[in-house]
């Protein structure tokens, strides 16, 4: 029987055991759609970043770019990464709960595969006025095994327009099972939103 240290939480030993075998993959598309609509300069931070590829883009594109995760070992990774691209990414090792999200802190936040309903009030303060959120998560009615099998960590139809109602909804898409389901992303929906004055 494997005994887990004392220091680490089960959750953290759980993705570091993953992202220590997870090779990088790409920025997520979506950002990548429309990275366009990113400020030129100011703070970015990729939010339960994992391996950080976001983080790394956004920090390719002129911002100041911090990297949040559970996993020390992801972020040991992505400061290796960063260091052989020569781009600066600010890491904090930390559990993602609402009591640690500043206010008013980030021009941009990217969100990815990870969904905890407790804090959309807290990412909306976390930004500052003006700024921009990217999330993108899985659906209840998506298509294929990927992602969480557990629906509490899969959005309901609709459901990052309810939670984020207070932004300004700037592009959403979410295919769900309607046409062709051989073409267009069915398994999760994304949204972006930009904070009010």
């Amino acid at each position: 029987m494997k005994v887990m240290p004392t220091n680490r939480t089960v959750t953290e030993a759980k993705w570091d055991a993953i992202y220590q075998k997870k090779d990088f993959s790409w920025v997520a598309d979506f950002l990548l759609e429309n990275s366009f609509l990113l400020p030129r300069q100011g703070k970015a931070l990729d939010l339960a970043s994992g391996l950080g590829e976001n983080a790394l883009f956004l920090a390719g594109q002129g911002l100041e770019s911090h990297a949040w995760d559970i996993s020390s070992m992801a972020l040991t990774r992505l400061k290796k990464k960063a260091a052989q691209k020569n781009l600066v990414i600010a890491v904090k090792h930390t559990d993602i709960v609402a009591a640690k999200l500043p206010k008013n802190e980030f021009d941009v936040i990217v969100v990815c595969r990870f969904l905890d309903r407790s804090l959309s009030h807290a990412i909306i303060d976390c930004l500052k006025p003006d700024g921009l959120l990217f999330y993108k998560t899985y659906v209840k009615e998506k298509i294929a095994v990927d992602g969480p099998g557990n629906p509490d960590f899969l959005l309901d139809r609709n459901e990052l327009l309810n939670i984020f109602n207070p932004l300004t909804v700037v592009a959403y898409r979410e295919n769900s099972r309607l046409g062709d389901l051989t073409c267009g992303d069915r398994n999760e929906a994304y949204f972006i939103g930009q904070k009010r004055h």
